[in-house]
Parts: C-alpha cells; structure tokens; sequence
C-alpha cells in the first residue's frame, strides 16, 4: 500500500533538511505550489531529486552580512545592478531548480528592472549567486544545469568563488564580477570580524577597507 501525504505535512526544524527522490517534474510543480511563496525553506532540484531545507539563524546572518557587503562592493565600483533574492530559478528543459540564498543581476541588470515573472527560457539566469554551506552542501549539479556564471560560497568561515567554465564549477582566486578586488581576502576578513562586531560597524569598515584599496 503506498501512503500519500501532502508536502505541507512536513515540518521542518531550522537547521533541518529532507531529501525527495524520484519526484518528476510536474510533482516538482505541484511541491511549489503546495509550499507556497511565503515560507522561509530553500528547495533545490535536479532529475528526479528534490530538497527542501531550513536555514539556521546563523545561516541567515551569513548570508546578509555578505548580501551587504556585495551591495557596498557594487556601491564603491558605481555599478547599477539588481537582486532577486531568493527567487526560484527552474527549467524544465534541464530538469533543475535552484533557490538561492541570495542573488545579484550585474551585467544582466537592465533585463531584471521591473520583472514580476520569470522564464528561464527567455530570461538571464542571475550574474553572480550567494549560497551558504552551513547544514547542506550547495547542489552544484543544478547550478551546472543552469549555467549561472558565479556562486560565492560561505563555507567552514570562508568565502570560496567558483566560476562557470566549459560545463563545470572551478574554484578561482578571484571574482568574474569584480577581477580587480580581492573579494576572497577582503570578505572572509570581515567575515571573522562579524564575530566581534555589529553589522552596521562591519558594513562601515569594508567601506573604508575598499575605498583604501584605491588610494
């Protein structure tokens, strides 16, 4: 006898995380749905294997902390951009689907200005994508699927890079969005010091830490 529940019956504690197999594509569909917009799990799926995640309280300082300070970084360079946050990215043709912890339209900002509904098969998948490996491990193959061109990833205290090439993630020393700043040194540093310190105190002195790279 094969028991049915609804995706809506599984509880979630921060920290904790379930992992669906063989869930087809239009199940994923109707998994969405049933979770709704407004609720605080991240989901991610790719060929049949679906997760469902719920952040940590320490996950979520991360991840704004480094949203803040990317926004800084973009700030001090003068460059437009927009965010889409957690928004889920899926296509059908990959069959893969990704909520990102956060994420940044630099290059393909204009196509994001405005935009209430997304269609990966006419729209840009974001420039650059934060994920925070703190009770799971960033699904890659998704990534891989949707070709987004940057993830950062906050990982054992430190941000790692890893940039699309020829069909696969390679870690690299810098950063595709920004080449000339040492983004790894420069947020891993201000990562150690949100131990200590406030975000708004952190959010000031990477502001000076940039504009002291330029003099």
């Amino acid at each position: 006898m094969t028991v049915k529940i609804a995706i809506a019956q599984i509880h979630l504690e921060q920290g904790q995380r379930v992992t669906l197999e063989n869930i087809n594509w239009q199940e994923f569909e109707d998994i969405l749905e049933d979770l709704g917009e407004h609720r605080h799990s991240l989901i991610v799926y790719y060929k049949g294997v679906l997760e469902i995640r719920m952040p940590l309280p320490e996950h979520e300082r991360a991840k704004v902390l480094i949203s803040n300070l990317l926004v800084i970084l973009l700030e001090e360079l003068d460059l437009e951009w927009e965010s889409l946050g957690s928004t889920t990215f899926k296509s059908k043709r990959m069959q893969a689907g990704i909520e990102p912890d956060d994420c940044f339209y630099i290059k393909n900002y204009q196509a994001m200005i405005g935009k209430k509904r997304l269609n990966l098969d006419v729209d840009p998948v974001p420039d650059l994508a934060i994920e925070i490996d703190l009770t799971s491990i960033t699904q890659i193959s998704a990534y891989e699927a949707l070709a987004v061109p940057e993830i950062w990833r906050y990982r054992n205290g430190k941000l790692e890079i890893s940039l699309f090439e020829d069909g696969k993630y390679i870690n690299s020393s810098t950063s595709l969005a920004f080449p000339s700043v040492p983004v790894i040194e420069g947020i891993s540093l201000f990562l150690e010091k949100s131990k200590d310190l406030p975000m708004s105190a952190l959010r000031r002195e990477f502001r000076k830490w940039l504009q002291a790279l330029s003099v």
